[in-house]
């Protein structure tokens, strides 16, 4: 059946819109790259021509003497860490919520939900007294822990979802042959939510990954900070040493390259497990 004019008209449109969105997010963020290998003088007297002579040195100086690979590591880390708690935390958790008939399921699946509406700012002083209780202030180990909880409501919602949407045919032949719940969870549904844990994985590492407010409430040493507070750091030092623009966009080259990479080489994974867990 052929789509009517009006729907066609509504296509052209949306495609106008996405494919115009698209086209000037590629355009700024190649002109962050073109303009991190220009000098200052050439960056802002020829602001969008190539460089004819590309400055890498840009690179190795916030590398090196902004402390970029420090950070990095940092954020590798920490946001690996994060991300790997969070899967072992929420499947079994989602799975749970999703297939066990127990009473307050419910009640509990909405405090999680409820969890998701919290501003991260009310958060501060309760997060800052409770690590400095128990000595994880200014810790990498605490602002892991920090990134965990605060996403954890929105992983378990997204899985639960995904799990609901899995038939049920396979867990029931799985119970018939003498399988207990964990081994019904472990060798039947979690292979079968694979797409789904890639998706919150993805997802939680985009956005811990370029996380600021938290970190920087939390960490204050120089050799803990993440890349995000690395950024805030060499803007707040053009103040005082003059204005390295080409430097600041090596910066912001260097923080948004793994993103980057994710998206080109893991959008489909996360695509089909968004839409997996959407099909009931």
């Amino acid at each position: 059946m052929r789509p009517s004019t009006h729907q066609r008209i509504h296509r052209g449109i949306a495609w106008v819109i996405l494919g115009g969105w698209g086209g000037f997010t590629v355009f700024l963020v190649l002109w962050v790259i073109m303009a991190s290998l220009k000098s200052t003088r050439s960056l802002f007297g020829k602001p969008f021509e190539f460089p004819s002579a590309p400055a890498f040195v840009n690179y190795s100086k916030v590398w090196v003497t902004s402390h970029f690979g420090e950070y990095f590591l940092n954020s590798l880390m920490v946001v690996t860490a994060s991300v790997i708690g969070l899967l072992v935390v929420a499947l079994p958790a989602a799975y749970v919520l999703s297939r066990g008939k127990f009473r307050g399921r419910k009640a509990l699946l909405n405090f999680f939900i409820f969890g998701m509406g919290i501003p991260i700012p009310l958060l501060f002083i309760p997060l800052v007294v409770m690590l400095s209780e128990i000595g994880l202030i200014d810790s990498l180990t605490g602002l892991t822990l920090v990134y965990l909880s605060v996403s954890l409501p929105f992983t378990i919602y997204v899985l639960q979802g995904f799990f609901s949407s899995l038939p049920s045919d396979l867990e029931s032949a799985a119970v018939i042959d003498g399988c207990n719940d964990w081994q019904v969870f472990w060798h039947v549904m979690l292979p079968l939510a694979a797409p789904g844990a890639a998706t919150v994985a993805i997802l939680n590492f985009v956005g811990l990954w370029n996380e600021y407010q938290i970190s920087l409430v939390l960490i204050n040493a120089q050799e803990k900070r993440t890349l995000s507070l690395g950024i805030y750091s060499l803007m707040t030092s053009m103040q005082y040493s003059g204005g390295n623009w080409p430097g600041l966009f090596a910066g912001v080259t260097i923080v948004m390259v793994p993103t980057i990479l994710i998206y080109i080489f893991l959008s489909d994974r996360m695509i089909s497990g968004i839409t997996m867990g959407g099909v009931k």
